[in-house]
């Protein structure tokens, strides 16, 4: 069972809301902390593991020092991130580019990063040579088609965009051996919020075969496997949290006797989790305005679908506190709504919640990944602020909340750069 308890207590958080309006999002960076230990704690038998973390998740750079610290490199898909990661201070193999459709910009930024490019399509081979020059150093992006399976949120994989097909994996380490490239990974990522830990031992054993069959059709060792992310997280309080010692047990034995038994160890294993990593300690605290009843009992939150859309956008559960109710029975049903426009900007629908006011504070749990980072300016809304509790208690705001001034600011219309709010 998933515990759903909050860091913080209704009058911490009251005092947080006195100097910062809600809706924001708050991050427990001891918590955070913490599991970043344990899950490299989990794959410590690996020499050279390392986790990167996929930045699209929670794209702040006070979250990236943090896992930085905590001995993680970075996974980015776009110029902004790549540029996030240069700002924190990241260079070199702290940092994978894992990006489709790429522009020759961003491949030559990454390049000149000394990041390692993973590459998402055979074409992209002559494609970066020829704009940029090939590293030392590529990677390739496996798309297993129908010998894998994927799950609800990313489809099966042979109807997905990303990857080389097996074929073209064989195809495309031979044309870059001839093109003098020295040093080879390969990644592979087939599944979204996956919970059922024996999914991500069967991707690392589709993986070590291709290793071995590469090795044995080329003659080339790659010295390490991207096992990408997918991990999933309990939304629900009823579902179990991956078990990491099961995974890693499971992949460690068939490194055994995959990799060290066909003589291509050392190998080192990278994941590029991001939900699995700060998704469980990201919270949504938003307060309630208004309580409508017509067919249906609706709380209207301060917050809205652009400050978390994936219940909007999937149908996903998110559990919900009604802060200072903890105890008490949830027996009344409301659809949780926002202000948006939109008849699906809704939090939760028919959910049993208890007694609902005006001004109760409501917080909406493991919006610490794909929370923030997938917001958006709709119906004119503006994107709230994000805050860090510290480890000590102390809060530090790490994003202010957007104004109307940003919103006005970049179009190119006369007047309306100067117009004053």
């Amino acid at each position: 069972m998933a515990d759903k308890k909050l860091p913080f207590s209704k009058e911490q958080l009251e005092a947080i809301i006195e100097n910062h309006p809600t809706p924001f999002h708050i991050y427990d960076e001891k918590a955070i902390r913490e599991n970043a230990r344990a899950f490299k704690k989990a794959f410590s038998w690996n020499e050279g593991f390392k986790e990167y973390y996929a930045i699209k998740a929670a794209p702040n750079p006070y979250l990236m020092k943090i896992l930085r610290e905590e001995g993680f490199g970075i996974d980015c898909s776009s110029t902004a991130e790549l540029e996030l990661a240069k700002r924190v201070g990241m260079s070199g193999d702290e940092i994978i580019l894992t990006s489709n459709d790429t522009p020759a910009h961003e491949f030559q930024l990454a390049k000149d990063m000394g990041a390692i490019i993973n590459l998402d399509d055979i074409s992209h081979i002559e494609y970066v040579e020829k704009h940029v020059g090939l590293p030392e150093t590529i990677c390739m992006r496996y798309n297993p088609g129908d010998l894998k399976q994927g799950n609800l949120i990313i489809g099966h994989p042979e109807d997905a965009k990303y990857g080389f097909t097996h074929e073209q994996m064989i195809e495309g380490y031979l044309m870059l051996k001839e093109k003098g490239v020295k040093h080879f990974g390969i990644h592979t990522m087939v599944a979204s919020n996956e919970l059922d830990p024996s999914y991500f031992v069967e991707t690392a054993e589709l993986l070590f075969k291709l290793i071995v069959e590469v090795y044995e059709k080329t003659g080339i060792r790659i010295e390490f496997a991207n096992l990408g992310g997918g991990i999933g997280i309990p939304y629900r309080p009823e579902e179990k949290a991956v078990d990491l010692k099961f995974v890693s047990a499971g992949i460690k034995k068939l490194y055994e006797e995959m990799i060290a038994g066909n003589g291509l160890a050392p190998l080192k294993i990278f994941f590029e989790l991001g939900r699995a990593i700060t998704g469980p300690f990201g919270y949504l605290v938003t307060k309630v305005r208004h309580i409508k009843n017509t067919y249906k009992s609706f709380a209207g939150l301060d917050a809205c679908m652009a400050n978390l859309m994936r219940p909007a956008l999937y149908g996903a559960y998110h559990h919900i506190t009604v802060v200072g109710k903890e105890n008490d029975e949830a027996k009344y049903k409301y659809d949780v709504t926002g202000s948006l426009c939109e008849n699906n900007d809704k939090f939760a629908i028919g959910r049993l919640l208890p007694k609902i006011e005006p001004n109760d504070i409501v917080v909406i749990h493991d919006a610490g990944a794909h929370g923030h980072s997938m917001g958006f300016q709709y119906n004119g809304k503006l994107r709230s602020a994000e805050l860090l509790l510290r480890e000590n208690g102390d809060v530090a705001q790490i994003r202010r909340a957007e104004t109307l001034d940003d919103y006005f600011s970049t179009l190119d219309f006369p007047g309306v750069k100067d117009f004053q709010v």
